[in-house]
């Protein structure tokens, strides 16, 4: 089973490498926006990966929690981009 961990690890390493080259290159806010979204949904999949490898389950309540975070934050942030697009 740890060597299928080890694989999920790599895996989310090498989506999280892709989307911050994602993120520095743009070239527009929404897609910067998007990838920091898909960049905080891979941390929480590793972090749950991290869970179930350590057979421990005291942190999903965090996880709901930064998710949910995660989910509004996003929401704030694209619609300070369309209303800011809108004024201009």
């Amino acid at each position: 089973m740890t060597v299928v961990f080890a694989i999920t690890f790599g895996l989310l390493s090498a989506a999280g490498v892709l989307v911050v080259l994602r993120l520095a290159r743009g070239p527009r806010t929404l897609d910067r926006i998007l990838a920091l979204d898909v960049l905080l949904v891979l941390i929480i999949a590793g972090v749950a990966v991290g869970i179930a490898s350590s057979q421990r389950g005291f942190n999903t309540a965090l996880l709901i929690t930064v998710a949910l975070l995660a989910f509004v934050g996003s929401i704030a942030a694209i619609r300070l981009v369309e209303r800011w697009e809108e004024y201009q």
